[in-house]
Order: C-alpha cells, then structure tokens, then sequence
C-alpha cells in the first residue's frame, strides 16, 4: 500500500504461495525454485508448500518459506484437509497469489483461494492422461485459475480445445534454461574428458547424446534400433531410472551387436558438459513433449538438436535453421536423419548450433520465464486479495 493513496502499488511484487507435491527432483520443482528466486529478487514475500525433499534446503537458502504439508495426497478427504491447512497459511501469511503447480495440490489451492480471498493461479505442465472416466474433470482444475500459464502453444491449444478456457486467460510462458550454466564457452575440457573417461566412449566416432529418464515414451529404444545403421558413431543413453527398460534396452543392444557403441551411461550430474561431448542430441519421444526442457538446453550449448516432430519442440527446432525434426518413433528416419547431419561439414553443424543458442538467448532463457511470471503476478497483485 501507499501512503499518500491507500492503495497497492502497481510495480509491488505481491506475495505468492507456490503449491506441489513434493520438491525431490525435476523440471517443475527447478522451476518452482526459479520463481521463488524471482520473486525475492524482486522484493516479494516467496512461500512454497509441498511434502518437502530434498531441494527444501536450496530453496530455503535463497530466502523462501518451505510449509511442509502432505500434498502427495490424492484422496477427496486429504484434499480437502489440505485445502484447509493451504488457507490458514495463505491467510496468516498475507498471500496475495496461489500458483498450483499439480492437480491434486492444485484441487486444495483452488478451495483455499476462495477460502481465504487469494488469486488463483495454475501452470499447466502436460496434456494428462484422461484415460478412466472423470479423468478430465480431475485434470480440470489446472485450466480453473485466474491466470493460466502454458508453458509452450501446443499446451496452450491443448487448453483451449479440452477445456474450454478462454484464451484470455491463458499466458505462454515457455520454460527457460540459464544460458550462464549451458554455455559452451564455460565448460572446461577436463569435465568433458572426465565423462569420456568414465562413460567408456570410443575416442575414434562422433557421439549421439539422448537425455532424459528411461521411459518407453522417450523413445531411447528407438535410437538404440537406429545405431544399427548407423556404424560410424557411438551414441550415449544418459538418464536414470527405469531399471527395467534399462534390462530390455540391453538385451536389445547386445542382440543388435551394438555393445560398446551404444551406452547406457545413467544419471549425469553435470549436464553441460554431457551435452558438450556430443557431436549430436537426440529427442525421441514417441508421445508429444509439452514443451521439452532438454532440447534448449542442448541448443543452449550449441548442439545440433535432431527432434521428434511432435509437441513442444516444433517450437524449438526449426527445421533445417536450429536443428531437424523426424517422425515419430522411425527409427529408418532418424537414421537417415543421423547419417544427413554427420556427413555434414563440421563448420555447418557448428552454424546450426550456433543459430540453436542465438535462439535459445532471445526467446527461451530462465530470466524471460521469470520476468513474464512476475508482470503476470503484478497484474494480478494490484487487484489486491479478493478481487476478481
């Protein structure tokens, strides 16, 4: 408020609950983290509530309020306790804003919005299965909030045709990735020749790099089938979990002949300079992506990024200028797509991962998700608590 008028002021950053299930790992608690930095920055009041893990701590140490509350939840009874819990917090804490980042924390939220008078804001992160009848009610409240957020068009659309929502609520605002920590320029060789030494690549072939966990939907079985054409490269599967597909992508490999040449390297801690030992990245998913985070962090290092033609990376890869799309779980086609961009001269792959950065920089970093997040938490802060 102003002293001279009574009034919020419009440039005051509101204060905002961010609400998850848990903060362990992931695209959407980093972003969860991200905000809450933005928001502190920018002189606001930044609290999340989640069922804790093990990012509590870097969250807390940037200056944000963690509520540990059982948000894993998915029972109508534990909904509703948690809606109360969510109110108590959002009317003691002075919250301005609830921004649900999950569907049965975003169910709680939506309740404690009305409850205690705060705005009601959702990021809608996925298409979601609607796979047993009432599916789509449940996912329904991630398209009820005030403002909601889709983090590339194709969500936004999705939005728009499933639900209803009208476009004048909705905000594209992609996901963005820190351009400091994926930069070619600050990976020194040693961390690159460290994860050659370690992963056991070949030191004589160009390297093919799939990121992302083991699940079928992210299609690492589709490059393995690929590499068998593909004789004169080696390709790197690097993710965690799985254990089971992680057996069956195996067996494949080693039927195939492909032992040596196609690894499983497991989990990365430092991805940069992963992505810096590929000569090409790899997205496969056979199910459309809502946005992939993993293809502008290869642009970010300036790899030539080979996509699925499908979802969010149709927004991200233009063919043939930041990188090229294939069909969908073909592996002929990306094969082909492989042996296309390996015999390419060398200085033209480094002219398409460089136009992949340029990018990267204008449109897609941490900074413009951040900034976009705040004017969307600003439009709404001036209406103050209770005004639709």
């Amino acid at each position: 408020m102003t002293a001279e008028t009574g009034r919020r002021d419009p440039a005051a950053m509101p204060t905002v609950l961010q609400v998850l299930p848990a903060l362990e790992s992931g695209g959407v608690e980093r972003g969860t983290l991200e905000i809450a930095d933005a928001v502190i920055r920018a002189g606001g009041r930044a609290l999340v509530a989640s069922a804790g893990g093990r990012l509590v701590a870097p969250l807390e140490r940037l200056g944000a309020r963690h509520v540990t509350l059982p948000l894993r939840s998915k029972s109508p009874l534990g909904i509703l306790r948690n809606a109360g819990r969510l109110a108590a917090l959002a009317g003691a804490g002075g919250v301005d804003i609830i921004h649900a980042r999950s569907r049965a924390p975003a169910w709680s939220a939506l309740l404690a919005a009305r409850r205690s008078g705060a705005h009601f804001v959702t990021t809608y992160h996925g298409t979601y299965n609607e796979g047993f009848p009432g599916k789509r009610l449940y996912n329904s409240v991630m398209a009820r909030g005030e403002r909601v957020i889709a983090i590339s068009r194709f969500i936004a659309e999705h939005i728009r045709r499933v639900h209803g929502t009208d476009p004048a609520r909705i905000r594209i605002i992609p996901r963005g990735v820190d351009p400091a920590l994926f930069d070619p320029d600050r990976v020194a060789p040693g961390r690159v020749a460290a994860l050659r030494a370690a992963w056991g690549v070949p030191p004589d072939r160009p390297v093919i790099l799939l990121p992302g966990r083991l699940a079928r939907w992210k299609g690492q079985a589709v490059l393995v089938e690929a590499m068998a054409a593909v004789p004169e490269a080696a390709a790197l599967l690097v993710g965690g979990g799985g254990e089971a597909l992680r057996g069956e992508l195996a067996a494949r490999i080693a039927a195939l002949g492909l032992q040596g040449r196609v690894i499983l390297a497991g989990h990365a801690d430092d991805m940069p300079a992963a992505l810096l030992l590929a000569d090409i990245v790899v997205h496969a998913s056979t199910d459309a992506e809502a946005f992939g985070r993993t293809v502008i962090e290869a642009q970010a290092m300036a790899r030539p990024v080979i996509a699925a033609d499908l979802g969010g990376p149709r927004e991200t890869v233009e063919e043939g200028v930041t990188g090229w799309r294939v069909p969908p779980g073909d592996p002929a086609a990306l094969a082909a797509a492989l042996r296309r961009v390996l015999a390419m001269p060398a200085a033209a792959r480094a002219a398409i991962g460089a136009a992949a950065r340029a990018h990267v920089l204008a449109t897609t970093t941490t900074a413009a998700m951040q900034a976009a997040t705040l004017d969307l938490y600003r439009e709404l802060g001036q209406r103050g608590r209770g005004q639709p």
